[in-house]
């Protein structure tokens, strides 16, 4: 087997389409099969369900996909470590929403000025997405909100904030003298979708509370919760980073929460088996001096 059927391999897994992996191989769609067959023959175990036309994963295909993963991993890495990789290369920056709003542009921008040659290509999206885009090596590493889920992932704290209560203004809240978490649920709730960051750490801790959230409104766009709360639809815990220019604009208020601080820890995470160069240690390094400046 050669280091181009792992490749292959690893497009089909991720894909679990021949057509987009053919297409992002830049192969055709018989080579691509003929590959994934050559290789189930090799070794003699079916990598993929076959059924109306779609395909399935099968545990052996799993197993394969891990060590595939490490091998094109170890490949890449021998690669980078005999070439100028740190001045002429990508490194690939992942971030959940509100670290890529505010802390990761000015971190690049200054990391930029150190290394002009360098491709810094980002992706922002949920926690979850970005989470697996480590696990999957499309991301070399990430800055993330809250908790990390997999014992896979490397992480060091780069920072705490604060998710914030936000109400409409003049709401009824506003009108009582302390607000204890199980206020809340007497009113619509609006909340970022499940996978985000901010939905995970609000899921543990209305559960540490007894309370089941069940929101009115779910949405992958911050702003349009920001919107919908100063339209007077409801009331919802966002970061305060997020909302503060909103609430010092008089678009909305906030109220202290007594028996919850919603204070979380965000963190720097990379693949354990994870080879950084000395470009990406230089990345993390700068996260930690920016943040020690603020």
């Amino acid at each position: 087997m050669t280091l181009k059927h792992m490749r292959i391999f690893v497009a089909v897994f991720q894909e679990m389409n021949i057509t987009r992996a053919s297409n992002i191989l830049h192969m055709t769609q018989p080579a691509v099969t003929r590959s994934i067959k050559e290789i189930e023959n090799y070794y003699g175990v079916c990598l993929f369900e076959r059924i109306n036309h779609r395909l399935y994963r099968t545990e052996s295909g799993n197993e394969l996909y891990a060590y595939a993963l490490h091998i094109i991993k170890s490949f890449e890495e021998m690669e980078k470590s005999i070439r100028n990789w740190d001045e002429f290369g990508v490194l690939r920056i992942g971030a959940s929403i509100t670290l890529g709003n505010f802390v990761l542009p000015p971190v690049i921008s200054a990391f930029k000025q150190l290394h002009p040659n360098l491709r810094i290509k980002v992706t922002i999206s949920n926690s979850a997405n970005i989470q697996q885009a480590i696990m999957d090596s499309k991301i070399d590493l990430a800055l993330i909100e809250g908790t990390v889920s997999s014992d896979y992932l490397f992480t060091e704290i780069l920072l705490k904030d604060r998710m914030c209560l936000i109400l409409p203004l003049s709401h009824q809240l506003c009108n009582k003298d302390k607000i204890y978490l199980k206020d809340l649920t007497d009113y619509p709730l609006l909340l970022r979708e499940n996978g985000s960051a901010g939905r995970s750490f609000l899921n543990h801790v209305f559960a540490l509370h007894g309370i089941d959230l069940e929101p009115l409104w779910e949405s992958v766009s911050t702003q349009a919760l920001v919107k919908a709360v100063s339209a007077g639809l409801g009331i919802s815990v966002l970061p305060e980073q997020l909302v503060k220019q909103d609430i010092f604009s008089n678009l909305l208020t906030t109220r202290k929460v007594e028996d919850e601080t919603f204070v979380r820890e965000n963190y720097i995470v990379w693949h354990r088996q994870k080879f950084l160069t000395n470009a990406a240690k230089e990345f993390v390094a700068q996260c930690h001096k920016f943040v020690s400046q603020k």
